[in-house]
């Protein structure tokens, strides 16, 4: 519009630093996508680059049932794991999100906001690696959903089966171990907290 300051970035700025939490976290936050449910490759983004890098193929039949990516500006450090009574420490990574659309979103590497309606508690390796459940607000069908228990069981069901077997085939051990499923409320203590612990390794880099 007329008169109107460009407000833009003259390089294209690192997804997990670079860019916003979401100026209504923990409620909404942004979630940086990494695969779709159309993807039978893993991606995740490369820490150093903040490009995505081929992670591995998908070891077994299942395909992520949301999108899936992360929450720039945070990190799974030890207040997360004390939010995680079973966990020794967290993952060192950003903070997951799984988003759920109505309509098929078959474009990674995109940035959108998401409601945050619970999680799933996730021990890996004995770590903490929450998996945050959110809608897309704008969504026609489950935009309106304000927590966990708004959501068809069978969605969670199906986000449960894809964590607790996405990394394990037969005749191996299985290291990772669904605690549980948590509501809104819990959701947005997990999320304050990956921000704090992502303020302190701010701090300390």
């Amino acid at each position: 519009m007329a008169g109107e300051k460009l407000q833009f970035s003259t390089w294209r700025p690192h997804p997990w630093h670079g860019l916003s939490v979401g100026p209504k976290a923990p409620d909404v936050v942004h979630a940086f996508i990494e695969i779709t449910p159309f993807d039978v490759v893993k991606y995740e983004i490369d820490k150093q680059s903040g490009y995505l890098r081929v992670d591995r193929p998908q070891r077994s039949s299942s395909v992520p049932p949301a999108l899936y990516g992360f929450v720039p500006r945070t990190y799974c450090g030890p207040r997360v794991a004390a939010l995680s009574p079973s966990s020794a420490r967290g993952d060192g990574d950003p903070l997951d999100i799984c988003v759920l659309t109505e309509r098929p979103v078959a474009r990674s590497e995109i940035l959108m906001d998401a409601r945050v309606l619970g999680g799933i508690q996730m021990i890996d390796g004995g770590e903490a690696d929450d998996k945050i459940i959110a809608v897309l607000p704008s969504d026609p069908v489950y935009g309106r959903a304000a927590d966990l228990e708004d959501l068809p069981k069978a969605l969670i069901d199906r986000l449960i089966h894809y964590f607790a077997s996405y990394k394990t085939m037969p005749g191996e051990e299985n290291k990772v171990h669904i605690a549980g499923t948590y509501s809104v409320t819990h959701a947005w203590k997990v999320v304050s907290a990956s921000m704090l612990d992502y303020a302190e390794l701010l701090a300390r880099s």
